[in-house]
């Protein structure tokens, strides 16, 4: 028997097997990449939007006419317990990068400066003192959304 085809034989086998499973292991990667890049999209999409609705709620709630002392305040805060941004964030905060954590906080941060001021009514909701607490928040939902496109890109 010659064994220079028994040995050409296994070489290719071995080769063959090689080939496919580091075919293999190169599709695992790519498809777990791109489920950790669907997985985070989807994660910031929601704490965004619940850091929206939340906005919005308390917004309404604090403009709303309130005749009871605190109703205003619980009002707000009610708004604010209902949008489910705790529960968004949290999750954010747990599967985010440390980076993506420190940016979406602050979003949170400034979210929660605007509660204090939706539930006290001071200053008044058409003050120019408000609107700068507003236009610092509109500030870091930009820089988050920066943040986030940087991140998912860098998933890719």
């Amino acid at each position: 028997m010659d064994w220079t085809t028994l040995a050409g034989t296994a070489l290719g086998a071995l080769v063959g097997i090689g080939s496919t499973l580091l075919a293999d292991r190169a599709r695992w990667r790519r498809d777990l990449a791109d489920r950790t890049r669907q997985e985070r999209r989807q994660i910031y999409v929601t704490v965004l939007t619940k850091y929206r609705l939340a906005y919005e709620d308390m917004y309404a709630a604090a403009a709303a006419r309130h005749t009871e002392d605190g109703a205003r305040e619980a009002s707000v805060q009610e708004a604010f317990r209902a949008s489910g941004c705790d529960e968004a964030r949290e999750t954010a905060l747990i599967c985010a990068p440390q980076e993506m954590s420190d940016v979406l906080e602050n979003v949170y941060a400034t979210l929660r400066e605007l509660q204090d001021v939706f539930a006290a009514g001071e200053p008044p909701l058409d003050s120019p003192e408000l609107q700068e607490r507003r236009l610092k928040h509109a500030k870091a939902v930009w820089a988050a959304r920066a943040a986030i496109r940087r991140d998912l890109e860098r998933a890719v």
